[in-house]
């Protein structure tokens, strides 16, 4: 039985190179990258910026961690999110990984209820939007999108004969579908046509080319320039690729989307914390008070555990008015005795 061999970054490189080569090679997320590389460095500026990882260990992983949790008071989430950055520093790029257990201060978990808006404070929101950012929202209302799988849709995840989105490398790189609605079919054909027509000037001028993953890029080297791999919602402007370099139409910013929520909600008078991502926390919370069953919900979310879509019982209306008060029972037994 052959065994592979590890990757081994080239030693003649920076470190923080080293990191992106071994990142790149695993085909990590371009966002992935940027985070853990900020980890990095953020760790060794803690520590002075002048010891380099591979003379440290244990005791600076654990003092930078806790330092995180009881200093900086982040959240559990992002302290993990740190943890895992420094484990794959010493694993998989400087090939000294840690062997004894962590043990930092941990961060503390603080359970809370997500914010949900009624059907009638979405709709005064989204009054107050329009053009793509009207078009996005209602998208992440209708089918329960993530902000980034809204921002990522490409003209081939549109399924309009059968009423379906497909959401694919979505969070913990799984793919899943969604309904898609009939509300929006028509402005999205129309967003696809003009879709179109700028990909056409595209290909006119000499570019035409979009992001796709390296092993689909290799198989199918015509995929970038295909129609049908062009984003849904693309940019006004051609970027040059971070990592080969070339230039191509990305995708819209999802800062754009973000603020315009934002000014909506302050338009709408709405007194409550709302981000795109409270749309589709309202998605799943109107699909159970409409009746739907939670675990067809689960799979709509893409949520790998039902526990998770469980949480929306907790905020979704219930209809109180015929539960009697224990005070109204116990006054009428004594009426009748």
């Amino acid at each position: 039985m052959e065994i592979k061999k590890k990757f081994r970054p080239d030693p003649s490189l920076r470190l923080m190179d080293q990191a992106r080569q071994v990142l790149r090679y695993h085909h990590y997320a371009y966002r992935t990258e940027r985070t853990y590389c900020d980890w990095i460095v953020r760790y060794i500026k803690f520590h002075g910026g002048k010891n380099h990882p591979r003379d440290m260990g244990k005791a600076e992983i654990e003092a930078f961690l806790s330092y995180l949790a009881t200093q900086r008071k982040v959240s559990a989430s992002t302290q993990r999110q740190a943890l895992n950055a420094l484990v794959f520093l010493y694993r998989d790029v400087l090939d000294r990984p840690v062997q004894d257990r962590l043990e930092p201060v941990r961060a503390k978990r603080r359970p809370s209820l997500p914010v949900v808006m009624t059907q009638r404070e979405v709709q005064k929101v989204l009054s107050h939007m329009k053009g793509s950012h009207l078009l996005m929202a209602r998208l992440l209302y209708g089918s329960g999108l993530r902000l980034m799988e809204c921002i990522r849709l490409r003209v081939k995840d549109l399924d309009f004969e059968r009423n379906l989105l497909y959401i694919r490398a979505a969070k913990g790189n799984k793919d899943r579908v969604t309904v898609f609605p009939k509300a929006v079919q028509a402005d999205m054909r129309a967003q696809v046509e003009r879709v179109r027509d700028l990909h056409n000037e595209d290909c006119s001028r000499g570019y035409g080319h979009v992001y796709v993953p390296e092993a689909l890029a290799r198989k199918y080297p015509g995929a970038p320039s295909e129609f049908q791999w062009q984003y849904v919602f693309p940019a006004r402007k051609l970027s040059k690729d971070p990592r080969s370099g070339s230039l191509m139409r990305h995708h819209v910013l999802e800062s754009g989307l973000q603020k315009a929520v934002k000014v909506a909600v302050d338009r709408a008078g709405i007194p409550k914390r709302v981000s795109c991502h409270t749309f589709r926390h309202c998605f799943a919370t109107h699909m159970l008070e409409n009746g739907v069953n939670i675990r067809v919900v689960q799979e709509l979310m893409g949520h790998a555990d039902v526990k998770t879509t469980e949480i929306y019982t907790h905020v979704m209306e219930k209809d109180i008015s015929t539960v009697v008060s224990p005070l109204d029972s116990l006054e009428k037994k004594q009426a009748l005795a």
